[in-house]
């Protein structure tokens, strides 16, 4: 799955995680349902802010939501999911955005792609994409052929760029593609006074997805000696910073001016969420909880004053070393044991937190052993668990992550609503909401 809005599922919390879960499966199974099970490798993290953006707009009505069945990705889990005109348009756009950049790829001839008989196959599934795209547009009355010459367009471009041209310029055909998507999300939603703003949300939405796609793999085009928009036309990484914050300003704006019947996710994701990639794409995102920046950087030691409170077995409070309780204070650890000495206590509290008593932290389950634990992972594996879901540790037995999860949690930097715009939305009171 590509794209270039991948939220933390720490930080959109259980009721936009749930929904955004909802609007990626419904993409995947229109993606299924109306083109067939191949088609399902299009889907993708961007296509589904179709689906979001078309929701968003609606009342909630009757068969916006059908229960799917056990699926690896969910953990074998049914969900509630996406159903409707919204997942339709995203399957039908995923499809022919994905079949441009196939005929990209085999113009470039990269890797396989170089040779005749995996091009010729490349292209052969290229163009059915294409026709099965233009068939569920034209049912929704969205004509595809906007995308077909955008893309077509954008080779012409490319080849006339170079030092001195405008990077928006190269970046034109994108946004004039994406804001088509967006403004055809007020035509399904019965919100026909939506198209203009959402057109130009899009616009911006096209124009960072070129740019950060640029950024994010100058490096590697410049060791393969392959085409970069921001190379060829001598564009510095600190005006295309200034460019992806300008459209994320313009994506804000262009928001406010639409009406939404629940604008929480659409919200969340093109703004808190689009943020955090533009910071990951240039290295200056962070994670909470790895402790680490985009670009793999620690923070340090954390600041002073994160110890005990100075007084408690130091200056201030009396007693010898300031301690008021006598030696060592209350966070001294408990006396050795010795000839009359009662032993520590064992409830809550005690230094075992773990007595008759209750109330103390829930007892750790037994590590597996060596071939327990083999036999869980590879369970966890055949069912895409391990690397898609929350999961228990197959040895360790501890919760962890999905290895999918690229977590690039902002730990409250933002300042909160006011520091992003929002004017005190109901979305979130800030971005870090759920770590």
């Amino acid at each position: 799955m590509f794209g270039i809005v991948r939220p933390c599922t720490h930080r959109l919390g259980e009721r936009f995680k749930a929904e955004w879960m909802a609007h990626l499966c419904g993409l995947c199974l229109a993606l299924r349902g109306d083109h067939g099970q191949f088609a399902r490798v299009v889907t993708n993290y961007d296509g589904l802010l179709v689906s979001v953006l078309t929701e968003a707009q609606s009342a909630p009505a009757a068969g916006s939501r059908r229960t799917a069945g056990p699926c690896p990705l969910r953990g074998m889990r049914r969900a509630p999911v996406a159903d409707g005109q919204g997942a339709r348009l995203a399957a039908a756009v995923s499809l022919v955005l994905a079949s441009a950049k196939v005929r990209d790829h085999v113009a470039d001839r990269d890797g396989l792609l170089a040779r005749a008989p995996i091009a010729a196959a490349a292209r052969k599934v290229a163009r059915g994409w294409d026709r099965a795209g233009a068939r569920t547009g034209a049912l929704l009355g969205f004509d595809t052929a906007v995308l077909v010459d955008a893309v077509d367009r954008q080779g012409g471009i490319e080849t006339l760029a170079g030092p001195g041209t405008p990077v928006l310029v190269v970046t034109e055909p994108t946004e004039t593609a994406t804001a088509a998507a967006f403004a055809h999300t007020a035509v399904l939603a019965g919100r026909p006074g939506n198209t203009a703003a959402l057109a130009e949300a899009g616009r911006y939405f096209g124009r960072l997805a070129h740019l950060l796609d640029a950024v994010e793999d100058q490096a590697a085009d410049a060791a393969a000696g392959a085409w970069n928009p921001l190379t060829a036309t001598g564009t510095s990484r600190a005006e295309a910073r200034r460019l992806c914050d300008d459209a994320l300003h313009g994506i804000r704006l262009a928001l406010r001016e639409a009406e939404f019947t629940d604008a929480g996710l659409a919200h969340r994701l093109l703004v808190h969420e689009l943020r955090t990639s533009v910071d990951r794409a240039f290295g200056t995102g962070r994670c909470a909880h790895t402790g680490v920046n985009a670009a793999g950087q620690g923070f340090g030691a954390p600041p002073q004053g994160y110890g005990p409170p100075q007084g408690y077995g130091g200056q201030g409070y009396g007693g010898q070393g300031g301690a008021p309780y006598g030696s060592g204070g209350p966070y001294a650890p408990y006396p050795p044991a010795g000839p009359g000495t009662p032993p520590p206590p064992s409830g809550p509290g005690g230094p075992g937190w773990g007595g008759s008593g209750g109330g103390g932290l829930p007892p750790q389950k037994p590590r597996r052993g060596l071939l327990a634990g083999c036999a869980v992972a590879v369970g966890l594996f055949c069912t895409c668990r391990l690397c898609c879901t929350e999961h228990e540790g197959p040895w360790s037995r501890k919760k962890r992550d999905a290895w999918c999860d690229d977590c690039d949690c902002g730990n409250c930097d933002c300042g909160g609503c006011d520091g992003c715009g929002c004017d005190g939305c109901e979305c979130c009171c800030c971005p870090c909401d759920g770590c």
